[in-house]
């Protein structure tokens, strides 16, 4: 999987996310172990203390978890991996409707379009 990273944005912060979304998207499924700092931070391009700061993050949000021998693994619990998918879609509505607010829409044309897209959608 490739990694991007942009200049400005701390790259540890970065992978937090970007691990997240791998995480959420079911990239890597609950349960599942991750692959080794080492292995990970080889992939992304970047330093295992980088890579080892991230997955520490990750765990303090309870989205990874380590067992002492064996690795890291996704979280299995289903109401932290709930969770962490109504923050996502929180964050992303409001960068939407930020958006859509700065070409002039109102609240009612906001709800009405996103109204229209579910429809459309289930066609």
């Amino acid at each position: 999987m490739e990694w991007n990273f942009k200049s400005g944005i701390p790259i540890y912060s970065q992978i937090v996310d970007e691990m997240t979304m791998r995480i959420a998207s079911g990239i890597y499924e609950p349960g599942e172990k991750l692959p080794s700092v080492r292995d990970l931070a080889m992939d992304a391009g970047v330093n295992p203390n980088t890579m080892q700061r991230a997955l520490a993050e990750l765990e303090r949000k309870g989205l990874v978890y380590s067992e002492r021998t064996s690795g890291r693994f996704v979280t299995k619990e289903e109401a932290v991996l709930k969770s962490l998918h109504e923050e996502l879609a929180k964050r992303y509505f409001q960068e939407l409707a930020e958006k859509l607010r700065k070409i002039g829409m109102s609240g009612e044309e906001i709800h009405e379009a996103v109204r229209k897209w579910v429809e459309d959608m289930k066609e």
